[in-house]
């Protein structure tokens, strides 16, 4: 398909769309890019409330709420919100936990913990905490994403076979499938099957108008051609209410929240993780989507995380799921030709439509279709592709993404991502010594030289800064880490913006880049020019030792004993 912004992004006099009212103007665009976004939404969203372990129409419902508030608050161009699957597996094990196994109780009362985090994420946006999203390191983060993958291929395994599982744990369920496979249910499986198949091999067919159609949405009509050819039983379809609109809101179970004084350390911890789980993918989506915009628009992190908080505040009142920015249907956006965030509000326009006249069609279809789609997603977020892309950056980056997988899917994200930030802080402690000139057999003025180099990773950079107005220039004379990054960022970003050059000198005192940094210096050349921005330029890095042979690798500097 040939989008409009590509012919047009040729011309470079062309102004970049804007948001708010400026961007109406863009209607047509932006109205077509919403309803190809709007088809594959519906399986999507679907998709991710049954992942959730919340009623599938849910799903919908939290994407009308995102797409009629997020062009108005939202800090994005063509990032398109709504429901997540990152968050799935937080949502599933918090409803389990506070109703005590029962759904339907456990799904009223993480309405209100929603709410919570939304309040929360207002709260950081107050503080700018936006920001502090770069001190974790990008492997950790990575982990994170994958171990989430993993989560939910595991807990789609009842649904892909078609029989109810006792386990609700990784492991668990796991180690309970051989029992099950005797019981499964031939039809589900085939089903499940086919359309998997397809997610994987539609993208690489290359028969135009297979090309120009969601994948997702072909998988959903095949699954409801196969769900009626098999005569699936309504156990095994999607649970639409009759009236979306009188029978398809819930509302927050707030008396019941805090009846249960025991439930207030799960109350707790589910919008800590909440909160952090939206706020880091968020934010990540966010700056991803930034890199494909044909535009080169950088979009505002406090103000999508405020528009975040407020669409988690109204999601959760009328019985919708957490809300955050998505990839998948962000991708789909910017190939379908949008330009401004309304074409979130045009796909929400055409939800509701979908659901007043195409609600029995909805409920059509199968469980099963949906499980397929969500397998596929966590095939994404952790198939082996994703192992081997952490691997070329070196296996101490290998060693951080797998520790935070293994002890998440072992115990929950947040300890999770704190183990993969004590790992990546060991790695650095490592390099840090072995940079350091100081040799000493003292095990005492080892131990001085340990914190001396573990302080180090902390402490700014930043050596001297000069700006003639013109030209400005950073000097860095310690290691350059993801832990001191809110020290390096608010030093560069001010000169982007003021001086027309910016460069960034290594002093020979730098010993460490680690890959997070290295990263961003790498991505500020890159992007160095554009929207008005300083041209960027990096020296000294060269003269760092490259642990692999990929250049965005941990940079480090082999010191001599003295």
């Amino acid at each position: 398909m040939e989008s409009d912004h590509e012919i047009k992004n040729e011309n470079r006099h062309e102004e970049a769309p804007e948001n708010g009212l400026k961007g109406l103007k863009h209607w047509r665009q932006d109205m077509f890019a919403g309803f190809i976004i709007a088809l594959v939404s519906v399986p999507l969203s679907l998709g991710i409330a049954l992942a959730s372990g919340a009623p599938p129409i849910c799903g919908i419902t939290s994407e009308i709420i995102a797409g009629l508030i997020f062009p108005i608050l939202g800090g994005a161009y063509v990032t398109v919100s709504g429901p997540a699957a990152g968050l799935a597996p937080v949502l599933f094990s918090s409803i389990t936990a506070l109703g005590h196994g029962n759904m339907d109780v456990g799904y009223r009362l993480v309405l209100g913990v929603i709410m919570f985090a939304g309040l929360t994420q207002l709260v950081l946006t107050y503080f700018k905490a936006a920001k502090f999203s770069y001190l974790f390191p990008k492997s950790a983060i990575h982990g994170m994403l994958a171990a989430i993958g993993l989560l939910i291929i595991a807990k789609q395994i009842p649904n892909f076979i078609g029989h109810k599982y006792h386990a609700h744990e990784f492991f668990s369920i796991i180690f309970e499938t051989p029992s099950h496979i005797l019981h499964l249910n031939p039809y589900v499986l085939a089903i499940s099957s086919i359309c998997l198949a397809l997610l994987f091999i539609l993208p690489k067919v290359r028969i135009p108008l297979v090309r120009h159609v969601p994948p997702h949405l072909i998988v959903v009509l095949v699954g409801i051609a196969l769900g009626q050819l098999f005569h699936l039983s309504p156990s095994c379809l999607v649970e639409i209410p009759a009236n979306p609109l009188e029978h398809g809101l819930v509302f927050p179970d707030f008396s019941g929240l805090f009846k249960d004084m025991t439930l207030v350390p799960t109350i707790v911890l589910s919008v800590l993780a909440l909160t952090f789980v939206d706020g880091c993918e968020s934010l990540a989506t966010i700056h991803a989507v930034d890199q494909i915009d044909p535009y080169k628009r950088k979009s505002d992190p406090h103000r999508t995380l405020f528009a975040m908080g407020v669409s988690n505040i109204c999601s959760s009142l009328i019985g919708g799921l957490t809300i955050i920015p998505g990839i998948i249907k962000s991708t789909t956006c910017i190939v379908a030709g949008g330009r401004t965030a309304w074409a979130n509000f045009y796909n929400a326009i055409f939800l509701i439509t979908f659901l007043l006249l195409f609600n029995n069609l909805i409920s059509l279809i199968p469980i099963a279709a949906l499980s397929a789609v969500l397998v596929h997603i966590g095939y994404k977020l952790a198939g082996p592709h994703k192992w081997q892309q952490v691997a070329a950056f070196g296996m101490e980056q290998m060693a951080v993404f797998a520790t935070t997988v293994l002890v998440t899917v072992c115990s929950d994200l947040l300890i999770g991502i704190a183990s993969g930030i004590l790992v990546k802080v060991g790695i650095l402690l490592f390099y840090a010594l072995k940079c350091d000139c100081r040799r000493s057999h003292d095990p005492l003025q080892f131990l001085r030289n340990a914190l001396d180099c573990l302080v180090s990773l902390f402490k700014s950079p930043v050596a001297a800064v000069s700006n003639d107005g013109e030209a400005g220039e950073v000097i860095f004379d310690g290691p350059i880490t993801c832990f001191n990054n809110l020290n390096v960022r608010a030093t560069i970003d001010p000169l982007l913006k003021s001086c027309k050059t910016v460069k960034l000198v290594l002093s020979p005192e730098v010993g460490i880049v680690d890959h997070s940094s290295t990263s961003y210096l790498m991505l500020l050349e890159k992007d160095s020019g554009v929207n008005g921005l300083a041209k960027v330029s990096v020296e000294g890095l060269e003269q760092l030792c490259c642990r692999t042979s990929d250049s965005q690798s941990l940079h480090y500097r082999v010191s001599t004993a003295v």
